[in-house]
């Protein structure tokens, strides 16, 4: 897919350009960013990645096929509103603002082909978990262009708008709980007298190769999970600790008041009546 149009210059926004320039994706001649300010950001992008972030940029919205809004949820409708008049009718969009219907963006952009995606923070080092969905204008190949952009910063699932709160609970805040799990097992380590550099090492040692084992053995967790523990070992003194302290209960209620969190921020009109 050529012309593709970023709004924003964030975090995200350079995450999928990075992933585009490093995969050879799109040519990044066919890249153009626009930013409502912060001009230095916009220079940065423009020179390290070679996409287009001058005056050009706003003619290239012009004849974008594809447009990435990548801005922060408080500023979607005022971008959306300021990029309507220049938004081909041909040209798709695929959203990467959390909290922001479908309808929202139809609202606000008109009937067209949409996509609305859950990447994480990992999308800064290409392995990010996201979760796509579309609206029915999507063709097929529209599908197949998306899903080779979003591919750039790591894996995607196809999902449902509505199970994208799901996702969103499970693998957009995922990163998070993973650091938690880490500084919770850092401290516990600390306590029974490693220095803080090893026991970080062994952690993320462990954490990468516990999923690298998931990923290429294909086995069930709870059957990985039971290679390692032997009967009277120390992995089932740990793990019983684990249940003793309501440990799947609480993953549970973090998963489910996550979910419910999405859907509230999701039910908050988007769009004023002036752009309905």
């Amino acid at each position: 897919m050529k012309n593709i149009a970023f709004i924003g210059a964030g975090s995200m926004a350079e995450a999928i350009i990075s992933g585009i320039c490093r995969n050879h994706t799109a040519d990044p001649a066919d890249v153009s960013v626009l930013n409502k300010s912060d001009d230095e950001r916009l220079v940065f992008l423009g020179d390290a990645y070679g996409v287009a972030t001058t005056g050009s940029a706003r003619e290239k919205l012009k004849e974008a096929e594809l447009i990435v809004l990548a801005v922060k949820p408080k500023d979607a409708v005022t971008a959306m509103a300021e990029i309507a008049p220049f938004v081909p009718p041909h040209a798709a969009v695929l959203s990467v603002i959390a909290g922001i219907p479908i309808s929202a963006i139809e609202a606000g952009l008109g009937c067209r082909a949409v996509a609305r995606s859950m990447p994480n923070t990992s999308a800064a080092i290409g392995r990010s978990a996201t979760g796509v969905a579309w609206n029915d204008h999507v063709t097929d190949e529209q599908k197949t262009a998306i899903r080779s952009l979003l591919a750039s910063i790591g894996t995607v699932a196809e999902v449902t708008e509505d199970e994208l709160h799901a996702v969103t609970a499970l693998s957009g805040s995922g990163p998070a709980y993973i650091y938690y799990l880490a500084e919770a097992l850092e401290d516990a380590a600390r306590a029974a007298g490693l220095g803080q550099a090893t026991a970080r090492d062994l952690i993320i040692q462990t954490i990468e190769g516990a999923g690298a084992m998931l990923r290429s053995s294909g086995a069930e967790p709870a059957d990985l999970r039971m290679d390692v523990t032997s009967p009277g070992g120390t992995t089932e003194a740990g793990i019983q600790g684990l249940r003793e302290g309501g440990f799947q209960e609480a993953v549970s209620r973090c998963i489910r008041q996550a979910e419910q969190r999405s859907r509230e921020l999701g039910a908050v009109p988007a769009v004023p009546p002036r752009l309905r």
